[in-house]
């Protein structure tokens, strides 16, 4: 893995998203936004209501995807983020599961 100043060239985490966050395109939006940023990953539904959004890239643009994930689009009402750092993967895009 490469560095520059001390941070790793590319990162992977994963974000359970808390709140009224299905049905709402909350998915479809994260897809946006994270292809947007140059991320790749998912974004899937949990059947406990939550949504999972695995995303690896460059890490300032994982920080503006979960400052996004703390919104979310315009329908949903995010009550909580919880984010960890993974193992980085290889995916070829960002897609909604």
């Amino acid at each position: 893995m490469t560095e520059k100043k001390g941070k790793p060239a590319r990162i992977c985490v994963r974000c359970l998203v808390a709140g009224r966050v299905q049905g709402v395109f909350y998915r479809a939006s994260a897809r946006h936004q994270a292809q947007a940023l140059g991320l790749t990953g998912y974004a899937q539904n949990l059947h406990d209501g939550r949504v999972e959004v695995l995303a690896c890239g460059d890490p300032g643009n994982i920080e503006q995807l979960k400052a996004w994930l703390l919104r979310g689009p315009s329908g949903a009402r995010v009550s909580g983020v919880a984010c960890e750092v993974i193992a980085v993967q290889e995916f070829a895009g960002f897609t909604s599961r």
